[in-house]
C-alpha cells in the first residue's frame, strides 16, 4: 500500500508523532534493502571497512532572558555570532553536513563505489529547517532518492533528541526512537525509512543495568534495527573478559531482572581517536591487515567499523575531503572494499549466516552481576547484587559505558537529571493509558520539550549555560502539560 507524504513541520514544531500505524507499518516490512543493488560476492572478499558520520547540533535557547527566548539550533546562534571565538566555523560545519552528497555524487557519476553510513540526530535536522537551510537536506536528498546513489549512503536511525541512553527515563526510549523514525520519514519519505535498519547511539552509549539494556534492546528491535553501532569496551565476553572478536558482528544479548532475554546485531567500533582515524581512512589502512574468517563453517570477510563526528575538528573539516575521495578510485569489488552494515550484514545472509551464527557478548559488567543473580533473578535480587557488586570492586558501574570511559553523565548533574526525570514522570502520568490525539500541537508540544531536555549537550559541557538551558526546557514542559491536558 503506498502512503501518502507526511508534513515536515506542524505549527512549528518537526513532525515527532501521529502517524505511528504508518511508521510501523514501513519499519517492519522487512525483506532485503540491498538485494539487486551490491556489486559485492561475499565469497570474493577478503575483508571491508565501513565508516560513518555523525552529524549533531542540539537545541538551545537565544540570549536574554530565558524564560521567553525563542528555542533555536545551536548552529544558527553560532551563525549570528561569528565574531566570537569559536563561532567562527559555523559556515563550515553547515557546508559539513551539505558536501557528503556532494562527494557522493561526484564518485559514483565518476564510476566508482563509494560507501558512507550518516547519522543526523533529529534536533540538527530541525535546526537547519527552523534556521531556512532548506537548500542542506534538499542536496541530502539527492542521494536518497536516485538509485544511483542511495546505495552508497546508508542513513542510520538515533535517538532524537541526541539522548544518552543509560540516564534517558526508561519510558522515553522508544519516544526518540519513534520520533526520529516520524521526522526522517517526514523529511525523506517512507521508502527512505524502509530502508534504515542499523542504529547509531548518542556518544556511541550503551547501556549496562540489566532493565535499560532490556528495554533498550527492545524497544531497537520493536521499532524494526536488526543492528547496533558499539564501542568495544562497552561490552564484553560471556565470560566477562574483553572482545577476543571485534572485526565480525557480535549478538548483544540484553537480559532484565525478570530473567526475560532479547538480543540485536552488533557490529564493533573499535577504540581510537575517531575523527584522526576516519580523516585519514584508518579503517582501509587495518582492513588491508585482516584475512577471511570461519564462522559457523563458512569463510567471512572481517569488518573494520569507525564513526566519527562529520563536522567537528580540523581533521574532518580539512583532511577527511582529499583522503576519502581519492581511496575509491583504486578500490574494486573484490579483495578489500568499502561497504556499509546493512550491505555487509545481508551479504552474510545470503551466504548462509544466521543470526543464531554471532558469537554473543554482554554490556559491561553483565558477567559479574548474573555470576551474583544466577539463573532466577528477581528484582530485588539483582538490585542486592548490584549494591554487592559496587562495594567489592570500585570499577563496577551501572552507568553504562561511552566513546569515552571519564567522562560521567550522571554525577554532578542532579540539578538537570531532577527536573527532566520529574518532567518525564508527569508526561507519562499525564498521557499514557489515555485516549489522547498525538497529532494535535498539545501533545506535540509536550513530547517536544521532554526529549529535547534529555540531550546530553545540556552535560557534556559542565555546569553554567547549558545546565540551564536544560532547566528552562523542563519549565516550558511541565507548563504545555499542565495548561494543556
Amino acid at each position: 500500500m503506498k502512503l501518502d507524504p507526511i508534513p515536515e513541520i506542524i505549527d512549528g514544531l518537526p513532525n515527532l508523532c501521529g502517524w505511528d500505524k504508518e511508521v510501523e507499518e514501513v519499519t517492519r516490512s522487512g525483506g532485503p534493502v540491498y538485494a539487486g543493488h551490491t556489486p559485492f560476492q561475499v565469497d570474493r572478499l577478503q575483508s571491508a571497512f565501513a565508516m560513518a558520520l555523525h552529524m549533531h547540533q542540539p537545541l538551545i535557547l537565544q540570549d536574554g532572558d530565558l524564560t521567553s527566548a525563542p528555542v533555536v539550533g545551536n548552529l544558527q546562534y553560532m551563525m549570528e555570532r561569528q565574531h566570537v571565538h569559536d563561532m567562527h566555523d559555523a559556515p563550515v560545519f553547515a557546508w559539513c553536513y551539505s558536501r557528503i552528497a556532494d562527494f557522493i555524487r561526484e564518485l559514483a557519476d565518476g564510476g566508482c563505489r563509494p560507501r558512507i553510513m550518516l547519522d543526523y540526530s533529529g534536533e540538527l535536522l530541525f535546526g537547519l529547517r527552523q534556521m531556512g537551510r532548506g537548500d542542506i537536506l534538499d542536496n541530502l536528498k539527492t542521494i536518497v532518492h536516485n538509485d544511483r546513489y542511495w546505495p552508497c549512503a546508508e542513513w542510520l536511525g538515533t535517538m532524537w533528541g541526541h539522548a544518552v541512553v543509560p540516564s534517558t527515563p526508561a519510558p522515553d526510549i522508544r519516544l526518540h526512537i519513534r520520533a526520529w523514525q516520524h521526522h526522517f520519514a517526514a523529511i525523506f519519505g517512507w521508502e527512505a525509512l524502509r530502508r534504515v535498519r542499523g542504529f547509531s547511539p548518542p556518544e556511541m552509549h550503551l547501556p549496562n543495568h540489566p532493565d535499560l539494556a532490556y528495554e533498550y534492546v527492545h524497544s531497537l528491535r520493536e521499532c524494526g534495527y536488526q543492528w547496533l553501532l558499539v564501542q568495544e569496551h562497552t561490552v564484553e565476553e560471556t565470560d566477562g573478559q574483553g572482545l577476543r572478536e571485534r572485526h565480525l558482528p557480535r549478538r548483544l544479548v540484553a537480559r532484565n531482572s525478570r530473567g526475560e532475554e532479547t538480543s540485536i546485531l552488533a557490529l564493533i567500533k573499535t577504540q581510537g581517536s575517531d575523527t584522526k582515524l576516519v580523516a585519514q581512512m584508518q579503517p582501509l589502512s587495518e582492513a588491508r591487515g585482516q584475512q577471511p574468517r570461519e564462522l559457523a563453517g563458512r569463510r567471512v570477510p572481517p569488518l573494520v567499523t569507525q564513526i566519527a563526528d562529520g563536522e567537528n575538528g580540523g581533521v574532518m573539516m580539512n583532511e577527511f575531503p582529499n583522503n576519502y575521495k581519492p581511496v575509491w578510485h583504486s578500490l574494486g569489488t573484490d579483495g578489500v572494499v568499502g561497504i556499509n552494515g546493512t550491505e555487509y550484514l545481508e551479504l552474510l545472509a545470503s551466504a548462509g549466516v544466521t543470526e543464531k551464527d554471532f558469537a554473543p557478548i554482554l554490556p559491561l559488567h553483565q558477567h559479574a552481576l548474573w555470576q551474583r543473580v544466577g539463573d532466577q533473578p528477581t528484582p530485588e535480587s539483582v538490585a542486592k547484587a548490584i549494591e554487592e557488586a559496587k562495594r567489592s570492586d570500585h570499577r563496577f558501574n551501572m552507568e553504562g559505558g561511552s566513546w569515552t570511559n571519564n567522562l560521567s553523565w550522571v554525577r554532578g548533574y542532579e540539578n538537570v537529571l531532577d527536573p527532566m526525570n520529574k518532567l518525564s514522570v508527569a508526561f507519562h502520568a499525564k498521557l499514557d493509558g489515555r485516549a489522547v490525539d498525538t497529532r494535535s500541537q498539545a501533545y506535540r508540544s509536550a513530547l517536544f520539550h521532554n526529549l529535547v531536555t534529555q540531550t546530553s549537550c545540556y552535560r557534556y559541557w559542565g555546569q553554567g549555560r547549558w545546565t540551564e538551558y536544560a532547566r528552562e526546557i523542563c519549565r516550558r514542559g511541565m507548563a504545555a502539560l499542565n495548561g494543556s491536558f
